[in-house]
């Protein structure tokens, strides 16, 4: 081969490498549904710094609002489950900010803890046709009565005349220490508690389309984790659909004061819906300026609303 052929040889091989990585991967069908599990990062009224000067009672500012829409507008998803979401009015300029961006969810609603600031939210382009949050559920540490903080999001979505798909959204117990009891312990009874729940839902109907979204607070080695799966194998089960970005990065989460990633979002399914998810097209959601918005990463669900049987062994 000739110098002049090497150089055209090279030349094509560097744009095909090129190309591959600019074109999006794991694009899912028209007919997909689209799921987004997105913690926004503060999205209340709270004291904070914006701009170096610290704002009393401040929503969050406009510099991460406006990365932040632009992430989901770029996804388009039909629901989208969110953590760290303030009061009513919060949530209200929420939707009309994704409105006004063209992103436009018909049905939406919102689970709250009295006492607690940040709550949890589903927006959806599908009819929401039950609700049974979770808001008075406890547990013992030594005798002493401890709130499940944040509680059970639980939404059931119309997709069509015969799919139904069922939500419950959760914030486990952050890292941050408290004085009442051990932070880790009060999360895997956070875990113990969303498992009990997850498990009557499964008991009572095998084959639903079930799927749990959350900031989790907990790597996947932690007994948290372990606990809320239930047994490998069981019908109860809980399978983690494990998504990555284009990079094959699976951390979901940049903790600034410890310089430290770590991937503490998940979206687990049952065994009734997990032949419906596209695994292909499921991923992180990569922006460039995606920690302007928040300092957790959306993680996109591609599901075809078409039971399925499941495969022998899964």
């Amino acid at each position: 081969m000739n110098p002049a052929s090497i150089l055209r040889t090279a030349i094509c091989a560097a744009i095909g490498v090129f190309l591959l990585a600019a074109t999006p991967l794991g694009l899912a069908r028209d007919d997909d549904v689209i799921f987004t599990a997105y913690n926004l990062k503060n999205y209340l009224r709270m004291d904070r710094r914006i701009d170096g000067e610290f704002v009393e009672n401040a929503l969050k500012p406009d510099s991460e609002i406006v990365p932040l829409i632009h992430s989901i507008k770029s996804i388009q998803p039909d629901i989208l489950g969110i953590c760290e979401i303030g009061s009513e009015a919060d949530l209200r300029d929420f939707s009309k900010r994704l409105r006004n961006a063209g992103i436009e969810f018909s049905h939406a609603d919102r689970v709250q803890v009295p006492g607690q600031e940040r709550s949890l939210a589903l927006l959806s382009r599908f009819p929401i046709v039950a609700t049974a949050h979770q808001t008075d559920l406890f547990y013992l540490i030594d005798e002493e009565h401890f709130p499940f903080q944040r509680g059970i999001l639980d939404i059931t979505l119309k997709i069509d005349e015969s799919y139904r798909l069922r939500l419950l959204g959760v914030h486990l117990k952050s890292k941050r220490p408290v004085p009442e009891a051990d932070q880790a312990l009060m999360r895997r009874n956070e875990a113990h508690l969303l498992r009990l729940y997850a498990e009557k839902i499964l008991e009572s109907d095998p084959g639903i389309n079930l799927l749990v979204f959350g900031d989790f607070n907990e790597t996947r080695n932690e007994p948290a984790i372990k606990a809320f799966q239930g047994r490998y194998g069981a019908d109860t089960y809980l399978r983690d659909i494990q998504v990555a970005d284009t990079l094959g990065y699976r951390w979901t989460y940049y903790w600034s004061s410890a310089d430290q990633y770590s991937r503490i979002d998940y979206v687990f399914v049952s065994k009734g819906l997990y032949p419906e998810i596209n695994l292909d097209s499921c991923r992180i959601h990569e922006a460039r300026n995606w920690l302007e918005a928040s300092d957790h990463r959306p993680l996109v669900i591609s599901l075809t609303p078409a039971d399925r049987e499941v495969p022998r062994g899964r």
